[in-house]
């Protein structure tokens, strides 16, 4: 059950990434016809997509952490640094590289950073859903 549940929750956090970065902004940007109202209502989705990972990463954290008995096995390992990696680049983008952009200071370095965090946190979270749907298999 806890697997499911794990694997679920993987799911969301990759589902989420995706449908927020490579659809509805793309959208916004596209059919808002504002840019300034586009960039401000993407801040706004990508702040709660920060929230969104913190949750499903701890969950899955939590997950792993229940697994463990006497040591962790390397698949668990790599799993968990996923997680770790993902969560990282989560929590940089909201707290160091959003504030940055909405300052508007640098903006072509900040926005590349984040969109390359952001790319880099969907990799993760796509990495580890193919690891734990590997062993539900």
């Amino acid at each position: 059950m806890k697997d499911r549940i794990a694997l679920l929750v993987s799911a969301l956090w990759w589902g989420s990434l995706t449908t927020i970065g490579f659809l509805v902004v793309p959208m916004l940007f596209a059919h808002l016809g504002n840019p300034a109202l586009a960039g401000s209502l993407a801040g706004r989705l990508f702040s709660a997509q920060s929230w969104v990972s913190l949750a499903c990463g701890l969950v899955l954290l939590a997950y792993f952490r229940s697994k463990i008995q006497t040591r962790v096995d390397a698949p668990s390992r790599i799993s968990i640094a996923w997680v770790v990696v993902a969560l990282l680049l989560a929590l940089l983008q909201e707290y160091a590289v959003a504030p940055r952009i909405l300052a508007r200071e640098n903006l072509r370095l900040w926005h590349s950073l984040g969109s390359a965090m952001y790319l880099g946190q969907w990799l993760s979270a796509g990495v580890l859903l193919w690891r734990l749907g590997r062993r539900e298999g």
